[in-house]
């Protein structure tokens, strides 16, 4: 028997985590139903001062599925949400999944053309979006979209007090937008939708392999792809959620940053309301004052956020004298932690509270998580959830198995794989792949397993450097940097090297610690290059060195590997 079909990861888990749960033959809608009626006046969300209960939510979706079924759009419909992390988007998405759409999340940052393209293929029949978008953005490629035929638009401050849109309005605080009629398209205003359709949808059957969403992921290597993710697939990663952490049924709060049009948003959103958690809605990540502040107000029992998003909370005036007694865990995911910011942190929020994990869109996300009471491996993303098969094949061919702590592409099979790729059967039949007559999810991701079973990702197979023929893997060098004083972000990307045709040469990036602007760029590149030369084999050294203001990041926190090659 390989390795891996013995699953020494099993060994690992902690004491009354199942290795196998049965998911239930249900729609998420179900679980939801539940919550309503057993915890109705339980607050569903905080959004700046404002508290709405399940009912109350609940309630409001039923007006926003009514909406949709009047308009003839339902079962298998798309649904587009362009918004940040509203209650809007609470109240849009409840909506639409009851009458049996599919959600597709569309990130407010994206451009015109980026957001058509994303309402074109995925064939959405109605939008939900901001009004600076709906007249900056989508008034401009309107006519390329003669599926879209119902339009929501909102603001950012509906759901707050009258007094406090107005204070904002004359601060000048929120960008506005001038929402105008489209001929040929029905449009309307998110509050007086609610108030103008009745509680009262009608009943769509939906059943737990239907497809719930299309979510697109990020293309950092060409067009993005919507992946077909179904009711089943994300009502195990509330199963896995609540098995891994014990969760407390009804009475926990969460602060998450993930946006919902991401996948760790959409983990969050579905685990938080089927377990009947209230949410800390955080509309701007990069508000970090404002976080800071909801965590002094709310002390929630769990915060989710990627790497990047605690390192600028560390930095954040007020966030290391906050009390985190009330915290069990922070959970980290979608790009590497390195060593030595998790350790500052894990020193401010107590010892052994960060649990790193990793996922992936096409995941539903949850692949692998370290355990939460047991051996924590710094740098680790951990082992395997329950119900979850993982091997590591040679890079080259995809086929073979390659021994424990030996790189290999990482792949899954599990109740979370996606059904495919929305209309592309060539990336589908690439990247699940049949082995041993079952199919398998082909991540793309290096990895190693060490003897426990422990999953460190070394990186994103495209973002491997060829040196000259040697592999260098990025996030390897960036986890050297991290320990160099004057590293506070910072990305290696393979260049073309002009002397050697068909070969590449590190380049390295850099964002300053703040204690050492006062030094000139010469003198902070000479450093690096002191220490690469002291910690770093030759091929992997840096051959160029480029400090920038800041590291551009993607809407979901990572760096953007694309924007800087």
């Amino acid at each position: 028997m390989e390795i891996y079909d013995s699953k020494p990861w099993l060994k690992s888990y902690d004491p009354g985590v199942e290795t196998s749960l049965h998911i239930p033959d249900e729609p998420v809608t179900a679980g939801y139903e539940r919550i309503r009626k057993r915890f109705p006046d339980r607050p569903a969300f905080h959004f700046h001062g404002v508290m709405w209960t399940f009912e109350k939510m609940f309630n409001a979706a039923d007006r926003f599925a009514r909406a949709l079924s009047d308009r003839d759009i339902g079962k298998n419909d798309v649904v587009a949400i362009n918004l940040p992390n509203l209650p809007q988007y609470l109240i849009a998405q409840l909506g639409a999944t009851k009458m049996g759409c599919w959600i597709t999340g569309i990130s407010p940052l994206l451009l015109a053309d980026e957001m058509a393209f994303q309402l074109k293929d995925s064939g959405a029949k109605a939008l939900v979006t901001l009004d600076p978008i709906y007249e900056h953005r989508l008034l401009p490629v309107i006519d390329q979209l003669p599926e879209l035929k119902f339009i929501v638009s909102t603001g950012i401050l509906d759901f707050l007090p009258r007094f406090k849109q107005i204070m904002a309005a004359l601060l000048k605080k929120v960008p506005t937008g001038n929402v105008k009629p489209i001929p040929g398209k029905d449009v309307i205003k998110f509050m007086p939708l609610l108030k103008k359709h009745e509680p009262n949808p009608p009943r769509v059957d939906i059943h737990a392999d239907d497809i719930h969403l299309l979510q697109y992921t990020g293309g950092t290597t060409g067009t993005p792809k919507g992946a077909m993710l179904t009711h089943r697939n994300i009502l195990s990663q509330a199963l896995f959620w609540n098995t891994w952490f014990d969760m407390n049924i009804g009475t926990d709060v969460s602060c998450s940053g993930y946006p919902y049009f991401h996948i760790g948003g959409q983990c969050s959103f579905v685990a938080t309301i089927w377990l009947g958690a209230t949410q800390i809605l955080i509309p701007n990540p990069r508000d970090t004052k404002h976080i800071v502040k909801e965590i002094a107000r709310y002390k929630p029992h769990f915060i989710n956020n990627v790497p990047s998003l605690y390192m600028l909370l560390l930095d954040t005036p007020g966030f290391k004298d906050l009390d985190f007694s009330s915290v069990r865990f922070a959970t980290a995911a979608a790009a590497p932690y390195p060593v030595e910011p998790l350790k500052k942190l894990e020193s401010v929020i107590g010892a052994d509270k960060v649990v790193e994990l990793y996922g992936l869109t096409e995941t539903s996300p949850l692949v692998t998580m370290n355990p939460v009471k047991g051996t924590k491996k710094t740098g680790s993303v951990g082992i395997p959830v329950p119900n979850t098969e993982i091997r590591l094949v040679d890079i080259l061919t995809g086929d073979t198995q390659v021994p424990q702590g030996e790189k290999g592409e990482l792949i899954v099979r599990g109740p979370q794989i996606m059904k495919g790729y929305w209309n592309k059967p060539e990336e589908t039949a690439n990247a699940m792949r049949q082995h041993d007559g079952k199919t398998w999810l082909h991540t793309g991701d290096i990895a190693v397993m060490d003897s426990d079973g422990y999953i460190s990702i070394v990186d994103r197979s495209k973002d491997m450097i060829n040196v000259s023929g040697f592999k260098v893997f990025p996030r390897e060098v960036e986890e050297k940097l991290y320990n160099h004083p004057a590293v506070k972000v910072c990305a290696v990307v393979g260049v073309d090297d002009p002397d050697r045709p068909g070969s590449e040469m590190v380049k390295l990036i850099v964002q300053m610690s703040d204690d050492w602007k006062d030094k000139s760029e010469t003198e902070i590149i000479d450093e690096i290059n002191t220490f690469c030369r002291e910690k770093l084999g030759a091929h992997k050294k840096p051959k160029l060195i480029e400090i920038i203001d800041e590291i551009p990041m993607t809407a979901a926190g990572k760096v953007d590997r694309k924007v800087l090659r």
